[in-house]
């Protein structure tokens, strides 16, 4: 099982002239710890839940970019980034260019986006829950088109490109892995079986049943559920233990999940950074109770750990 840190907090003692080396420090601290990944929100305010709307919101592919120039292993990546906020073809080569300048270590966080209060607030495009779908779907099939090198003309509901060039390509091979972010079932699960290489699920869902869903769209879609990273979001609370925390990740690696992204208080702190090295080491060698099973009959080279995706390493 991984673990990778979510940091979704941009407010530090010593105000707006601290943020750069506090969020340095953030990543910097994810990648000496041995996470697997680092993600921020792509949100242009605070949401519920974490702070004010008012509080420092970073633009998550800026913010990206500089921690990619602060480190030089973990991979980096948008929890998730909204489709309708951006258009396809200037989305893929803003991803493009974070894994080209991180040396081959982007992923595509993607989903529907939710929050039509700062959209709203800032003048960005939204539109009703059918359409930001209809948007997500087509904004994916520009993606995997352009990063094969497929420049014929695109032309759906909502995007139209002439030609979907896209110079340089990728470094990670054969490209960024995709997560989908969200736990709907009619549409983003589905979206997932048909363009994902990764899902994720928020902490309180049915995971089982969420994961039953998903592979079912996959026997439809024709494709393995075992191609797909599970992956789950949760956050870690003030006063829950690093063992707490790794009993709870256990248990979502029993129901299935593989790799799970925390969020905590204060990402910079090395106090929550020392927590989270913990976890990490401590599930480092769990999965899903088949898995886990098959391990004590067989070396993991039998197994084909070494060709899970990318997301997974």
């Amino acid at each position: 099982m991984k673990l990778s840190l979510s940091c979704t907090s941009f407010t530090w003692e010593g105000g707006t002239g601290a943020i750069a080396e506090r969020f340095r420090e953030a990543a910097r601290g994810a990648e000496r710890q041995g996470l697997t990944a680092f993600f921020v929100m792509d949100h242009f305010w605070q949401i519920p839940g974490v702070g004010r709307k008012d509080e420092p919101m970073l633009e998550s592919y800026s913010a990206l970019s500089f921690a990619a120039a602060c480190t030089s292993r973990i991979r980096l990546g948008a929890l998730v980034t909204g489709a309708v906020y951006r258009p396809p073809g200037f989305l893929v080569k803003q991803v493009t260019a974070l894994d080209v300048l991180s040396r081959g270590r982007a992923i595509l966080g993607i989903g529907a986006a939710w929050n039509d209060e700062e959209a709203a607030g800032l003048g960005l495009p939204f539109g009703d829950m059918r359409t930001r779908f209809e948007i997500l779907e087509e904004t994916l099939q520009v993606v995997r088109r352009m990063w094969s090198g497929d420049t014929r003309p695109f032309h759906g509901s909502h995007a139209s490109l002439e030609a979907p060039l896209n110079s340089p390509q990728p470094l990670s091979n054969p490209r960024p892995p995709i997560l989908i972010g969200g736990n709907g079932e009619k549409k983003t699960l589905r979206l997932v079986a048909e363009y994902g290489d990764a899902c994720n699920l928020f902490e309180g869902v049915d995971v089982p049943h969420k994961l039953d869903v998903l592979r079912r769209h996959c026997e439809r879609a024709g494709r393995s559920f075992e191609e797909i990273a599970r992956t789950l979001h949760f956050v870690v609370k003030p006063g829950q233990s690093a063992d707490q925390t790794v009993q709870r990740c256990q248990e979502w690696g029993e129901q299935g999940i593989e790799h799970v992204i925390a969020a905590v208080p204060d990402a910079a702190d090395p106090y929550w950074q020392e927590y989270l090295g913990h976890v990490g080491r401590q599930i480092a060698g769990f999965g899903p109770r088949q898995l886990r099973q098959a391990e004590l009959r067989r070396p993991a080279e039998a197994l084909g750990v070494t060709t899970l995706s990318a997301i997974r390493t």
